[in-house]
């Protein structure tokens, strides 16, 4: 009986198989890269807003602490948005004629809040709480970045589940002082690697990898 195929056939549907391996492991990659890009996560994106804050011209310029704005970060899930009073409390006697600020008078004026878009924006099935946070010694600069120094506040980090996880699975590594939470560019007095565990133990926070568990994040 003839051969029906050439011999060079064997070799092509193997170099197909190979191709379509590599065509598929491709586009996986391709789907990952994507997902952990910036156009995904919106890391780096600035967001536009009623008024413009200058978190760099507040913090950096003005001395402002944090928790003067954001007074509930101690005490509740919530770092707090201010009302529009703790802006008038300033700018009230200061650029109280600005053109910019308008729509910060007119919510005094009116009595409506500042429909401030959030930047740092969980998905509704991630549970987050400052306060415990702020409690176990993590700083403002681990989750937002140098804040201080932004002229229009971004989200620096992608707030990905793998990106939680790994401050999660090695909190040593980022644990600071408390006197150092709202500290920005805080440098440890000693390594870290040697601060850290020191710091985690005093804070009472699990070794190991025990936060880790579905139920901590997801309630």
């Amino acid at each position: 009986m003839p051969q029906i195929f050439h011999r060079s056939a064997n070799t092509l549907s193997k170099l197909s198989l190979a191709g379509l391996l590599i065509v598929v492991g491709s586009l996986i990659f391709t789907a990952i890269l994507v997902a952990r890009s910036n156009y995904v996560t919106r890391a780096h994106e600035f967001v536009e807003q009623p008024v413009q804050f200058s978190h760099r011209h507040h913090v950096t310029d003005d001395g402002i602490d944090c928790r003067y704005c954001h007074t509930s970060v101690e005490t509740s899930p919530f770092a707090g948005i201010p009302p529009t009073k703790t802006c008038m409390n300033c700018h009230s006697q200061i650029w109280n004629q600005a053109p910019i600020l308008e729509p910060i008078r007119a919510s005094f004026r009116e009595d409506k809040p500042v429909r401030w878009v959030r930047v740092h924006d969980l998905p509704d099935f991630v549970y987050f709480n400052h306060s415990i946070h702020v409690k176990k010694g993590m700083g403002c600069e681990t989750c937002h970045g140098r804040i201080d120094e932004m002229p229009l506040t971004l989200q620096e980090n992608t707030l990905q589940m793998e990106w939680c996880i790994n401050c999660h699975r090695n909190p040593t590594n980022y644990v600071r002082p408390r006197a150092e939470i709202y500290t920005m560019g805080y440098k440890p007095p000693v390594p870290q690697s040697v601060m850290g565990p020191q710091l985690a133990k005093e804070y009472g926070i699990p070794a190991g990898g025990a936060n880790t568990s579905c139920s901590t994040c997801h309630r």
